[in-house]
């Protein structure tokens, strides 16, 4: 019973997500986090652009509450709204926005709307990016393009833990196309990074400076006490 209750709170949730991205499409949503309260359920969207979800005197927010005390069934919705700091380093608002253009402008145009969205990326300071689009693109079977640039991981504990990944699809009229987003943020350290002291350096050429001279004046003083030497054996 108690697993039966955990799936299908799950599957509610999924699929409230999936309807706050459906109504919310333009709005560029990275996620929505749903968190239950004693006083009711709390829903965050997190959006690059948060004056579309809120909308005009807060019309979105109410039409959105109502929607998920009726369709959803939700006692006490207490919607909020968080803004993504910097959407271009972001997997999930990336996805969307290539899902956006495609299903507006359709499939002809993939190859400049993977280029643009992988330049954004790389421009905003990312180590390293990749963008997969599979489908029907715009041939009779289909096939996967990759987009990618800079340096990323594929296997071990950065590529599980550290690499910002999103799998989203676009519903075109040709069909349905898959877009896989990975980035690898500047802000991840990498284990085969090399860090130069430069400080240590130049201790290290000022104690190599200090002792060449010393080196020298004994060689120049033995060689006097040679020459000493030899003319007191003639």
């Amino acid at each position: 019973m108690i697993e039966r209750k955990f799936v299908s709170q799950k599957v509610s949730e999924f699929q409230i997500k999936e309807y706050i991205m459906s109504e919310m499409g333009n709005a560029n949503i990275s996620h929505t986090e749903i968190q239950r309260t004693p006083l009711g359920e709390k829903v965050t969207i997190y959006t690059s652009k948060p004056g579309l979800v809120v909308g005009r005197k807060g019309e979105n927010i109410k039409k959105l509450t109502e929607d998920l005390k009726t369709k959803f069934k939700m006692e006490n919705p207490q919607i909020e709204v968080g803004e993504i700091e910097n959407p271009d380093l972001n997997a999930e608002s990336i996805a969307q926005r290539i899902i956006f253009v495609l299903e507006r402008y359709g499939s002809n145009r993939f190859k400049s709307i993977g280029y643009k969205a992988l330049q954004q990326v790389m421009d905003a300071g990312a180590v390293g990016a990749e963008i997969i689009i599979s489908g029907k693109i715009p041939s009779a079977r289909a096939r996967n393009w990759r987009f990618y640039a800079g340096h990323l991981k594929k296997s071990g504990d950065i590529s599980e833990n550290y690499v910002k990944k999103n799998i989203s699809t676009a519903k075109l009229k040709s069909g349905i196309v898959g877009i896989k987003v990975r980035i690898l943020t500047p802000d991840v350290k990498l284990p085969d990074t090399i860090e130069i002291n430069k400080e240590i350096k130049i201790e290290e050429v000022e104690k190599k400076t200090k002792e060449k001279p010393k080196k020298t004046k004994e060689k120049k003083e033995n060689g006097y006490n040679k020459e000493k030497r030899t003319e007191k054996t003639g």
